[in-house]
């Protein structure tokens, strides 16, 4: 009796286990779709901002410094924390994502994605640093 308790137990344990590391992956694949450069017109106060996913959310991150993201209530809607602005993110009729505006600390600036530079900064740092492991 004692090792069919044991063994349900330990089945329980993976299958709760196994639908917990599966739950990131479903978050992490809807935000993959803000991840990228956005561009901003000359004379922007800044030029770009580069959305990355770290750790399983969204960080901004441009000249001006990085800001986690937080989702707010509506459709694509994000306060920038660190500078108390929001980023709402722009979609075609296809629902890609191709844009981003931003109002933070009295700037209105709006941005265009630029989809040949969008990656996951651990993908990224792990592309950076494999050439050096192969030498």
């Amino acid at each position: 009796m004692k090792k069919m308790l044991l063994f349900f137990f330990f089945s329980v344990g993976m299958v709760a286990m196994a639908q917990a590391q599966q739950a990131p992956a479903a978050k992490d694949s809807t935000l993959q779709h803000y991840v990228g450069k956005y561009k901003f017109p000359d004379g922007s106060v800044v030029a770009e901002v580069t959305v990355a996913l770290v750790d399983g959310a969204l960080e901004m991150s441009s000249s001006a410094g990085t800001s986690a993201l937080e989702k707010q209530e509506g459709e694509d809607l994000y306060t920038i924390v660190q500078f108390q602005g929001t980023a709402k993110f722009v979609r075609d009729t296809n629902k890609k994502v191709i844009g981003v505006s931003i109002n933070a600390m009295g700037y209105q600036l709006e941005g265009t994605k630029s989809d040949a530079i969008a990656f996951n900064r651990k993908n990224h740092l792990n592309q950076r640093i494999s050439p050096l492991l192969v030498r």
